[in-house]
Protein backbone atom coordinates (compact mmCIF):
# COMPACT_ATOMS: atom_id res chain seq x y z
CA UNK A 1 0.00 0.00 0.00
CA UNK A 2 1.59 3.29 -1.09
CA UNK A 3 1.57 6.41 1.06
CA UNK A 4 -1.25 8.04 -0.93
CA UNK A 5 -3.57 5.06 -0.52
CA UNK A 6 -2.56 4.68 3.12
CA UNK A 7 -3.55 8.29 3.83
CA UNK A 8 -7.04 7.88 2.35
CA UNK A 9 -7.50 4.52 4.05
CA UNK A 10 -6.79 5.94 7.49
CA UNK A 11 -8.83 9.07 6.76
CA UNK A 12 -11.89 7.00 5.84
CA UNK A 13 -11.36 4.78 8.84
CA UNK A 14 -11.15 7.81 11.10
CA UNK A 15 -14.36 9.24 9.66
CA UNK A 16 -16.21 5.93 10.09
CA UNK A 17 -15.02 5.57 13.68
CA UNK A 18 -15.98 9.16 14.46
CA UNK A 19 -19.48 8.68 13.05
CA UNK A 20 -19.83 5.43 15.00
CA UNK A 21 -18.72 7.13 18.22
CA UNK A 22 -21.26 9.93 17.72
CA UNK A 23 -24.05 7.40 17.09
CA UNK A 24 -23.11 5.42 20.20
CA UNK A 25 -23.04 8.57 22.34
CA UNK A 26 -26.34 9.80 20.96
CA UNK A 27 -27.97 6.41 21.58
CA UNK A 28 -26.62 6.39 25.14
CA UNK A 29 -27.94 9.92 25.70
CA UNK A 30 -31.39 9.07 24.33
CA UNK A 31 -31.58 6.11 26.69
CA UNK A 32 -30.63 8.31 29.65
CA UNK A 33 -33.27 10.88 28.71
CA UNK A 34 -35.87 8.10 28.49
CA UNK A 35 -34.73 6.46 31.75
CA UNK A 36 -34.93 9.61 33.85
CA UNK A 37 -38.26 10.55 32.28
CA UNK A 38 -39.87 7.52 33.91
CA UNK A 39 -41.73 7.95 37.23
CA UNK A 40 -39.54 7.05 40.20
CA UNK A 41 -40.42 5.66 43.62
CA UNK A 42 -39.49 8.60 45.81
CA UNK A 43 -38.14 8.57 49.34
CA UNK A 44 -38.75 11.40 51.79
CA UNK A 45 -36.33 14.27 51.37
CA UNK A 46 -35.51 17.57 53.00
CA UNK A 47 -36.61 19.77 50.11
CA UNK A 48 -37.91 19.77 46.56
CA UNK A 49 -35.97 21.83 44.02
CA UNK A 50 -38.29 23.17 41.32
CA UNK A 51 -36.20 23.99 38.26
CA UNK A 52 -37.09 27.31 36.71
CA UNK A 53 -38.98 27.83 33.47
CA UNK A 54 -40.54 30.77 31.69
CA UNK A 55 -42.61 33.28 33.63
CA UNK A 56 -45.23 35.41 31.92
CA UNK A 57 -45.09 38.63 33.86
CA UNK A 58 -46.15 37.79 37.40
CA UNK A 59 -47.53 34.39 36.44
CA UNK A 60 -45.81 31.09 35.69
CA UNK A 61 -46.04 29.75 32.16
CA UNK A 62 -48.07 26.53 31.77
CA UNK A 63 -44.85 24.47 31.77
CA UNK A 64 -43.56 26.19 34.91
CA UNK A 65 -46.94 25.88 36.62
CA UNK A 66 -46.88 22.08 36.23
CA UNK A 67 -43.47 21.92 37.88
CA UNK A 68 -44.64 24.12 40.76
CA UNK A 69 -47.84 22.12 41.19
CA UNK A 70 -45.89 18.89 41.50
CA UNK A 71 -43.69 20.49 44.13
CA UNK A 72 -46.80 21.55 46.04
CA UNK A 73 -48.13 17.99 45.89
CA UNK A 74 -44.92 16.52 47.30
CA UNK A 75 -44.96 19.14 50.05
CA UNK A 76 -48.58 18.46 50.97
CA UNK A 77 -48.00 14.71 50.88
CA UNK A 78 -45.24 15.11 53.45
CA UNK A 79 -42.48 14.02 51.09
CA UNK A 80 -40.51 17.26 51.63
CA UNK A 81 -40.37 19.93 54.31
CA UNK A 82 -39.25 22.82 52.11
CA UNK A 83 -39.72 24.03 48.55
CA UNK A 84 -36.80 25.60 46.71
CA UNK A 85 -37.82 27.68 43.70
CA UNK A 86 -35.10 28.51 41.21
CA UNK A 87 -34.65 30.90 38.31
CA UNK A 88 -33.67 34.48 37.67
CA UNK A 89 -35.03 36.82 35.02
CA UNK A 90 -33.78 37.37 31.46
CA UNK A 91 -34.90 41.01 31.54
CA UNK A 92 -33.96 43.42 34.31
CA UNK A 93 -36.97 44.87 36.10
CA UNK A 94 -39.19 41.83 35.61
CA UNK A 95 -39.98 39.37 38.44
CA UNK A 96 -37.60 36.45 38.73
CA UNK A 97 -38.87 32.97 37.99
CA UNK A 98 -38.27 32.05 41.64
CA UNK A 99 -40.34 35.01 42.85
CA UNK A 100 -43.16 34.16 40.45
CA UNK A 101 -43.18 30.57 41.71
CA UNK A 102 -43.21 31.70 45.35
CA UNK A 103 -46.07 34.09 44.66
CA UNK A 104 -48.07 31.31 43.02
CA UNK A 105 -47.30 28.88 45.86
CA UNK A 106 -48.22 31.49 48.46
CA UNK A 107 -51.65 31.84 46.88
CA UNK A 108 -52.00 28.07 47.30
CA UNK A 109 -51.45 28.40 51.05
CA UNK A 110 -47.75 27.55 51.29
CA UNK A 111 -46.04 29.32 54.19
CA UNK A 112 -43.28 31.77 53.31
CA UNK A 113 -41.04 30.11 55.90
CA UNK A 114 -41.18 26.87 53.94
CA UNK A 115 -40.01 28.43 50.68
CA UNK A 116 -36.43 29.15 49.65
CA UNK A 117 -35.72 31.29 46.59
CA UNK A 118 -32.71 31.03 44.29
CA UNK A 119 -33.16 34.08 42.06
CA UNK A 120 -29.90 34.49 40.14
CA UNK A 121 -29.66 31.50 37.80
CA UNK A 122 -30.03 31.59 34.04
CA UNK A 123 -29.80 27.91 33.14
CA UNK A 124 -30.07 24.38 34.55
CA UNK A 125 -26.46 24.27 35.71
CA UNK A 126 -26.84 27.52 37.64
CA UNK A 127 -30.22 26.41 39.06
CA UNK A 128 -28.44 23.52 40.76
CA UNK A 129 -25.07 25.11 41.48
CA UNK A 130 -26.66 28.12 43.18
CA UNK A 131 -29.00 25.86 45.13
CA UNK A 132 -26.01 23.91 46.42
CA UNK A 133 -24.36 27.16 47.51
CA UNK A 134 -27.55 28.37 49.23
CA UNK A 135 -27.78 25.16 51.22
CA UNK A 136 -24.10 24.99 52.14
CA UNK A 137 -23.77 24.45 55.88
CA UNK A 138 -27.49 23.74 56.34
CA UNK A 139 -29.06 20.45 57.38
CA UNK A 140 -30.86 20.15 54.06
CA UNK A 141 -28.95 17.49 52.16
CA UNK A 142 -31.49 15.17 50.54
CA UNK A 143 -33.26 16.80 47.63
CA UNK A 144 -35.89 15.96 45.03
CA UNK A 145 -35.35 17.74 41.71
CA UNK A 146 -38.54 18.47 39.76
CA UNK A 147 -38.76 19.23 36.07
CA UNK A 148 -40.36 18.05 32.85
CA UNK A 149 -39.60 14.40 32.03
CA UNK A 150 -37.23 14.98 29.12
CA UNK A 151 -35.17 17.49 31.13
CA UNK A 152 -34.23 15.34 34.10
CA UNK A 153 -31.37 13.23 32.73
CA UNK A 154 -29.20 16.30 32.29
CA UNK A 155 -30.31 17.68 35.65
CA UNK A 156 -29.34 14.40 37.31
CA UNK A 157 -25.84 14.35 35.81
CA UNK A 158 -25.26 18.00 36.70
CA UNK A 159 -26.38 17.45 40.31
CA UNK A 160 -24.24 14.33 40.55
CA UNK A 161 -21.19 16.25 39.32
CA UNK A 162 -21.89 18.91 41.95
CA UNK A 163 -21.93 16.26 44.68
CA UNK A 164 -25.61 16.75 45.48
CA UNK A 165 -27.77 13.98 46.96
CA UNK A 166 -30.79 14.09 44.65
CA UNK A 167 -33.71 12.08 43.42
CA UNK A 168 -35.39 13.14 40.19
CA UNK A 169 -39.14 13.57 39.88
CA UNK A 170 -40.65 14.08 36.42
CA UNK A 171 -43.88 16.05 36.38
CA UNK A 172 -46.84 13.68 35.92
CA UNK A 173 -48.39 16.16 33.50
CA UNK A 174 -46.68 18.50 31.07
CA UNK A 175 -47.72 20.84 28.32
CA UNK A 176 -45.04 19.16 26.24
CA UNK A 177 -47.08 15.95 26.35
CA UNK A 178 -49.87 17.75 24.48
CA UNK A 179 -47.52 18.64 21.63
CA UNK A 180 -47.50 16.87 18.30
CA UNK A 181 -45.38 13.73 18.22
CA UNK A 182 -42.91 15.41 15.88
CA UNK A 183 -42.36 18.21 18.42
CA UNK A 184 -41.99 15.73 21.27
CA UNK A 185 -39.42 13.78 19.28
CA UNK A 186 -37.53 17.00 18.55
CA UNK A 187 -37.49 17.86 22.27
CA UNK A 188 -36.07 14.45 23.16
CA UNK A 189 -33.43 14.65 20.44
CA UNK A 190 -32.48 18.18 21.48
CA UNK A 191 -32.21 17.16 25.12
CA UNK A 192 -30.11 14.11 24.29
CA UNK A 193 -27.83 16.33 22.21
CA UNK A 194 -27.50 18.78 25.12
CA UNK A 195 -26.61 15.86 27.38
CA UNK A 196 -23.85 14.82 24.98
CA UNK A 197 -22.59 18.41 24.96
CA UNK A 198 -22.64 18.49 28.74
CA UNK A 199 -20.62 15.30 28.91
CA UNK A 200 -18.18 16.82 26.41
CA UNK A 201 -17.89 19.79 28.75
CA UNK A 202 -16.75 17.44 31.49
CA UNK A 203 -13.84 16.37 29.29
CA UNK A 204 -13.11 19.94 28.17
CA UNK A 205 -13.98 22.22 31.14
CA UNK A 206 -12.80 25.32 29.28
CA UNK A 207 -15.68 24.84 26.82
CA UNK A 208 -18.39 24.30 29.42
CA UNK A 209 -19.37 27.97 29.75
CA UNK A 210 -20.15 28.03 26.04
CA UNK A 211 -22.43 24.98 26.00
CA UNK A 212 -24.42 25.28 29.24
CA UNK A 213 -28.18 25.63 28.97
Amino acid sequence: MNKHKSFWYYLRRGVYLSVLAVLVLQTWALYQVWHYAQPQTLQQADAAVVLGAAAWGKNPSPVFKERINYGLKLYRDGMVDKLIFTGGTPVEGYPTEAAVAARYAGKQGIKQADMILESQSRDTYENLYNTRELLFGSEMKRLIVISDPHHLARAHFIADDLGMDVQTAPTPTSRYNDSAQSKQLRLWLEESFLLVLYQAGRLFPQARDHIRT
